[in-house]
């Protein structure tokens, strides 16, 4: 496609989503419903389909050198499609809270006033690697009321086409517009450029992927943007603290799964507790072959029991200092997306909240404690979009939240905030019901 083609294309796509957001703006709750269950079906039904179509990306990607965890994201297992599905039967279990009017109240002047929620109307998504975002999308958009065009990542055309293939099927079958969600067929970068800029069709743009295509599209847009650019989470070893469970959760949130936003990243640790817990943390660690990039306290306990006799040393010890570097300055802001971990000991809660608040993406924080007044703290004053006592920071995830599925995790602070499921594709209006009030 030439320019003045990718231009043409993507002004039909925006005109069509214009005309069937007002369709599905109107739809009943029982027709959406319809329409999420039928690809939860369609999806369970084509499990071997969907994989042969997911097989010819990551074939590709491999051959194109793409990165280890990159290859990860593209991945369509059964488990995957599986998720998928039970994320468009949770949002169909779901009340629908289109047409919800709330905070009635009535002023002196006899008129009553409230908020009704409605839906946004037209959303552009923009995303890369993951195919399992074409779902998540278009099952929030279904279930939201809203129209949505999507544009997933070139890396992975053949199973967003396979997917965008069966939620048309599901919207024709519940009797909803077929353009209510549409895929962008061609994977032309001009083409996004097109999308983010035609604010007469699209009323919110939703990037998610790598920070250079967060950045661009924030620059770029002309309409408004929900993002978020990276995800530093962060997980807090307080003093005092249960240190069985802190060193199960931070292996958790760290090693369960190297390549997800909601990985921690950097791993505080207060000073009382540092000399009892890094030490079997570090032994996790190294076992599991992530490196530690630490500050030098954090290094010199490391190095110091690695020097004690093995009946001395932390449980399951192995060679810790073979995974133990030196952090440099830029450590603390990293998204590592990888077995790398940045370790630092701070003297107690002040500078743990400190350090986060400067060095944080604020996405996810967890602080790990047995003192309820430091946790109070550290959720009141910690300034991330998700905060958590006593949990792995892998759970700031929408559908593990109970929103059904996420358009994606907004770091920004307005519209919506975290993981982003019905509600953020939402908005609120205001609405007067009078009985012949004028005003004097």
């Amino acid at each position: 496609m030439n320019a003045l083609h990718i231009a043409e294309y993507t002004h039909t796509l925006g005109l069509q989503a214009k005309m069937a957001a007002a369709q599905m703006a109107r739809a009943p709750a029982a027709i959406k419903n319809k329409a999420l269950l039928a690809l939860a079906r369609r999806l369970r039904d084509s499990v071997q389909a969907l994989r042969a179509d997911n097989a010819q990306d990551l074939e590709r990607a491999v051959a194109a050198g793409l990165a280890a965890p990159m290859v990860d994201r593209l991945r369509l297992t059964p488990q995957v499609i599986e998720t998928c599905a039970q994320g468009c039967e949770q949002l169909a279990a779901m009340p629908d809270v289109i047409g919800e009017i709330s905070g009635m109240r009535q002023p002196p002047s006899g008129i009553r006033v409230g908020q009704i929620r409605v839906p946004i109307g037209v959303f552009g998504m923009i995303y890369e690697s993951r195919p399992n975002v074409t779902i998540e999308a278009a099952s929030l958009s279904i279930k939201s009321g809203n129209a949505c065009i999507l544009r997933g990542g070139s890396e992975a055309i053949a199973s967003n086409q396979a997917l965008a293939r069966l939620v048309v099927q599901a919207l024709q079958e519940a009797g909803l517009p077929e353009h209510g969600v549409q895929l962008v067929q061609t994977t032309d970068r001009a083409a996004v450029g097109q999308l983010i800029a035609m604010p007469e069709y699209v009323d919110v743009i939703i990037p998610r992927g790598g920070k250079g295509l967060i950045e661009r599209i924030s620059a770029e847009a002309k309409v408004p943007v929900i993002k978020h650019l990276d995800g530093n989470c962060h997980s807090y070893v307080d003093d005092p603290c249960d240190l069985e469970l802190a060193v199960k959760v931070v292996d958790n949130a760290k090693t369960q799964k190297y390549s997800p936003c909601n990985a921690t990243e950097s791993l505080l640790v207060a000073r009382g507790v540092a000399a009892k817990f890094l030490p079997r943390i570090g032994a996790v660690f190294a076992a599991k072959g992530v490196e530690m990039r630490c500050d030098a306290e954090a290094m010199q306990i490391l190095k110091q029991n690695q020097a004690l006799t093995p009946d001395q040393q932390a449980p399951a010890a192995t060679d810790i200092v073979a995974f133990v570097k030196p952090a440099q300055a830029s450590d603390w802001s990293e998204e590592y997306l990888a077995p790398i971990i940045s370790i630092k000991v701070v003297a107690g809660l002040d500078e743990a909240i400190a350090h986060i608040n400067r060095y944080s993406s604020h996405h996810t924080e967890a602080i790990l404690t047995t003192d309820h007044v430091h946790a109070q703290r550290f959720l009141r004053e910690v300034d991330s979009a998700s905060c958590m006592v006593n949990a792995s920071t892998r759970f700031a995830d929408g559908f593990e939240y109970g929103l059904g599925a996420e358009i994606g995790i907004s770091t920004d602070k307005f519209h919506a905030r975290g993981p982003v499921g019905i509600e953020g594709l939402t908005s609120l209006k205001w609405v007067v019901l009078g009985e012949g009030e004028v005003r004097g």
